[in-house]
């Protein structure tokens, strides 16, 4: 499986495999080196064009263009037929928030007001019209690198500025009112696996674990499920959450991510989302 060694979710999967395949291999990306004339993609005496499958936990660290270019890499061992779960092309297209919107978008799935500019003129009248807004990096999860602005504040124009000058084409998102909390809806297979909240534990303005938000249990209405169900099924992941938030104007989407809430479906579901993920790979790989 491809991760990042030491961390808990990795872990968590390279455990579930060594427990039913006596197998055991994490593989670092950082660490591979990609041989066009060879065909090969090796991470130490690893060749991943040699293996039945692949799980892709983490691609890298952070997200980042660099990132963009791991999985490209990875496409190698899908041209030599090894299947990787979820496919390397398929994250391509969630990596960058702006390339997952346009998804979400054109399937007509719900999302707060949005405005890409790389104008700070624009940014500036944007953010009057909006009231309040959420300036957002292209790459990035976990609320890293945002920042929250509001129309009238005295160094709105610096803030900007700065932003821009880390951010060229910026994403600016209005800002809703949460009520301290948002879903992450599971999925395994585009089937539907359980729901859990973020709830807010102090006053900040986003819900996120890394923000100190907590997990809790969340029991969502059908229809709320089907438009979880829509909003992943463009992407064609093997384990994926949905990222949901209720509003007084109804619910709406924020993304789809890439990889998954192993932890929020453990701690806020009480759900082994590893061992779901590896038992469906292993069925896969094995027909």
């Amino acid at each position: 499986m491809i991760g990042t060694p030491g961390k808990w979710s990795t872990e968590a999967l390279a455990d579930a495999l060594e427990k039913r395949t006596g197998f055991r291999q994490v593989i670092d990306m950082s660490q591979a080196v990609l041989d066009l004339e060879a065909g090969t993609l090796c991470c130490g005496d690893v060749d991943l064009c040699q293996l039945d499958g692949l799980i892709l936990k983490k691609i890298a660290e952070d997200y980042s263009p660099d990132a963009l270019d791991r999985l490209e890499m990875l496409r190698m061992a899908q041209f030599a037929g090894v299947r990787i779960f979820s496919p390397a092309v398929n994250v391509l297209r969630l990596m960058d928030r702006l390339a997952c919107t346009m998804t979400l978008r054109s399937a007509a799935i719900p999302m707060p007001a949005t405005t890409i500019t790389e104008s700070e003129h624009v940014a500036h009248e944007t953010l009057d019209r909006y009231g309040a807004a959420v300036f957002k990096p292209l790459f990035s999860t976990k609320a890293r690198g945002m920042l929250l602005l509001e129309s009238g504040a005295e160094d709105a124009s610096q803030q900007i500025a700065m932003f821009r000058k880390a951010n060229p084409v910026m994403y600016i998102q209005k800002k809703l009112d949460l009520s301290g909390e948002d879903l992450g809806m599971v999925f395994l297979n585009g089937e539907y696996l359980c729901t859990y909240a973020r709830v807010s534990q102090n006053d900040s303005w986003n819900t996120t674990i890394h923000s100190g938000g907590k997990y809790a249990p969340y029991d969502p209405a059908p229809e709320l499920i089907e438009l979880g169900r829509r909003a992943q099924a463009p992407f064609g992941l093997t384990f994926t959450t949905v990222d949901i938030a209720l509003t007084a104007d109804g619910p709406i989407v924020f993304e789809v991510s890439a990889f998954g809430g192993y932890s929020g479906a453990q701690k806020g579901c009480g759900i082994d989302a590893a061992a779901l993920v590896v038992d469906h790979v292993l069925n896969e790989v094995s027909r």
